[in-house]
């Protein structure tokens, strides 16, 4: 299949990667230039295990490649994931210029039917927003296009292993037959067992923001257990790691797991 990714930060350039691994056709689109460049050459500057050798295999067998032309990138893919910033603004609500930026290169230089994936944390709602966006940059002209919440639930430092191997893949969407490209997308991942999860946009959107302030909120527990059980003796710091054995773990850095899990949520989850 075709697919396109704008942009190339973290969740987008695992994405891309993963995806041309298993034999999808994929470019990934950033507007920075030098930093194309630099992919172009197979130079990654994110520090991911696994991630530089996936992109410089992919590239070497033309599955992968990098552009900063969003015409191109647009009328490449039949499935367009947006994994672009979205930065807090001042008053701490979500930046989404550059979500509604990609809507706009849609606007202009789509005319066969789309699909587009919100890859990038979003608030609830941001479906709706951009739709309507793209409506009225489309001024009339008839185009078929569909949007998708796919979100990421990538780890800091086990991001590839994260993908290629997820736990679970939720797609929020309305319409059967996008389900069916996105499950034909998504078949390579899914071949054990079924670990798809289908959803309304707007439930997969807030499934994000759940699931990060769920992580922060067993990190939080697991520590006060850990905590109280310094107080009772060293025999009582066994109930951490027996109540909660994956959290436990990740007490030796908790203030990193913290941080990672709170990346989005303090955001505004409602737009």
């Amino acid at each position: 299949m075709k697919i396109s990714v704008f942009g190339s930060g973290y969740v987008g350039l695992v994405q891309a990667a993963v995806l041309a691994e298993v034999g999808h056709d994929v470019i990934c689109m950033d507007i920075d230039e030098q930093k194309v460049k630099q992919l172009q050459q197979g130079h990654v500057s994110i520090f991911e295990p696994g991630l530089a050798s996936l992109v410089k295999e992919n590239l070497e067998a033309k599955r992968l490649h990098f552009t900063h032309d969003e015409k191109l990138a647009v009328q490449h893919g039949q499935v367009l994931f947006i994994a672009v910033g979205t930065p807090s603004s001042e008053d701490g609500s979500a930046d989404l210029r550059y979500v509604l930026s990609v809507g706009d290169a849609v606007a202009r230089h789509r005319e066969q039917p789309v699909i587009l994936v919100e890859k990038s944390t979003v608030p609830v709602g941001t479906g709706d927003t951009l739709k309507a966006h793209i409506e009225k940059v489309l001024d009339g002209r008839a185009l078929q296009f569909d949007i998708v919440s796919n979100p990421e639930f990538l780890k800091e430092g086990s991001a590839v292993t994260d993908c290629r191997r997820p736990d679970r893949i939720i797609i929020g969407c309305e319409r059967e037959e996008v389900r069916d490209v996105m499950r034909d997308l998504y078949a390579p991942f899914n071949r054990n067992h079924d670990r798809i999860m289908f959803m309304d946009l707007r439930s997969a959107e807030l499934t994000k923001y759940a699931a990060n302030c769920m992580l922060a909120t067993k990190i939080s527990f697991i520590n006060q257990i850990a905590e109280l059980a310094e107080h009772l003796g060293p025999t009582s710091k066994r109930c951490a790691w027996a109540s909660a054995p994956t959290l436990a773990l990740a007490t030796t850095s908790s203030t990193r797991a913290a941080v990672m899990a709170a990346r989005a949520s303090p955001r505004t989850c409602v737009r």
